[in-house]
């Protein structure tokens, strides 16, 4: 056994759990794919100062969950904690918003690392799929994000998840309320930590999880009655054209994201089966965040859902997704002769489209057809010396028990056959 382990908080991916990830990243792509969405991936690490100046100083992301470190030529990098500051670093790099296509529309999929308390449900290595449209200010393009991951899951089966939905304003009015929330918390029993985050981002303790907190926010002041008439309407936009959609959500004054850039829209995706990690993905507006990292003014709106919790959701939910068999033929060859032809019968089916296998090791007959069973495999192809000498493969529906020889050069057509 080896010395190594995967670090704390991380996991491995493997056969077969890892086709349940594959097929939840899938899953939540294929809607924004046929949205118009195009693929962009991004470094595993960037420089520290994108993330501190978008995702937001103050955040707990960057005080306590980002991994930074100094390369060898000195340079400060970050394993990124998200994506969307990634891919907006991306798209203003290659000039995207100056081809005279606004929105530009992409999603991504990949790794993200937070040095987090590991629990059930949150790690420090986790996988995300993620979708940005930047470059317009338009309501609907906040609903289609909503209704478009709103399909993802509904195509996995999942169906005890809610959508919960706030707006938090704008460089207009959220001001306004910042100060009377300013004024509402320094009244508080909160510690010293609490009330500096309280000085720096107000919002950012609406999100605390620690009961002794939230009791005493039962009184907050709420953003919605702050809101200027521009982000009143533009709110009610969205929730009627997702309610025009049939997409059912939740009004929660109370929502905030835990980083900085978001503004106006803002969403998250909760599945009660979870526990305490309870959100399943969210996302929102960040009008400002091309402006804070350097770039003109790209008002923006995205998402990013969380393969991890999605698989966690199903399992809650007792969905089985219906995955593609690994394996549909697997060839057992007995002697030399036999394993060049075979071979051969396998390349030539997996060139055709079949997923087929090979039995390796030279095994005898009773350890290779219990390869065969242990691969899933619909149909076994078995042919020894005699078989070849009279030009026929034995074909198994291992299903059925059912044997019948087959002609060396019908085999493609008796897979098919038999595979439907």
């Amino acid at each position: 056994m080896s010395t190594f382990k995967a670090p704390k908080g991380t996991y491995d991916l493997i056969p077969p759990f890892s086709a349940a990830y594959l097929a939840v990243r899938d899953a939540i792509a294929a809607p924004v794919r046929r949205a118009g969405y195009g693929y962009v991936e991004t470094p595993g690490f960037e420089d520290v100062n994108l993330f501190a100046r978008g995702v937001g100083e103050s955040t707990d992301i960057v005080t306590k969950e980002m991994y930074a470190f100094e390369t060898k030529g000195g340079s400060k990098l970050a394993l990124r904690p998200e994506g969307t500051a990634s891919v907006l670093r991306a798209a203003l790099e290659a000039s995207l918003h100056k081809q005279g296509n606004l929105p530009v529309k992409l999603w991504y999929s990949g790794s993200y690392y937070r040095y987090e308390r590991p629990q059930k449900g949150r790690y420090r290595h986790f996988s995300q799929v993620g979708a940005e449209a930047i470059g317009a200010e338009d309501p609907a393009l906040d609903a289609e994000l909503i209704i478009l991951a709103d399909e993802a899951y509904r195509s996995l089966g999942l169906r005890n998840f809610r959508i919960l939905l706030n707006s938090l304003g704008d460089k207009e009015c959220r001001p306004v309320y910042r100060e009377a929330l300013q004024t509402f918390l320094r009244g508080l029993d909160l510690d010293e930590e609490t009330l500096r985050r309280a000085e720096v981002n107000p919002l950012r303790v609406l999100d605390d999880k620690r009961s002794d907190v939230q009791k005493q926010l039962v009184d907050a002041p709420l953003l919605r009655d702050y809101l200027c008439d521009a982000c009143k309407a533009y709110h009610e936009q969205v929730r009627e054209l997702i309610t025009a959609a049939g997409v059912v959500f939740e009004d929660d004054p109370k929502l905030v994201r835990g980083l900085d850039y978001y503004t106006r829209t803002t969403f998250e995706f909760v599945h009660d089966g979870l526990g305490s990690q309870s959100a399943v993905g969210g996302g929102g507006r960040y009008d400002g965040l091309s402006e804070m990292i350097g770039g003109p003014s790209l008002p923006s709106v995205g998402w990013a859902l969380g393969v991890d919790r999605t698989v966690l959701a199903l399992e809650a939910e007792g969905v089985e997704l219906d995955l593609p068999a690994t394996t549909s033929v697997f060839a057992v060859a007995l002697g030399e002769e036999a394993r060049r032809v075979l071979f051969g019968k396998v390349t030539e089916l997996r060139r055709a489209g079949v997923a087929a296998d090979f039995s390796f090791g030279g095994k005898g007959l009773k350890g290779a057809m219990k390869d065969a069973n242990r691969s899933g495999a619909r149909i076994a192809l078995v042919a020894g010396e005699r078989d070849l000498a009279e030009g026929v493969v034995q074909v198994k529906d291992m299903e059925s028990g059912e044997q019948r020889p087959v002609a060396l050069d019908g085999v493609l057509d008796a897979v098919r056959a038999l595979l439907g």
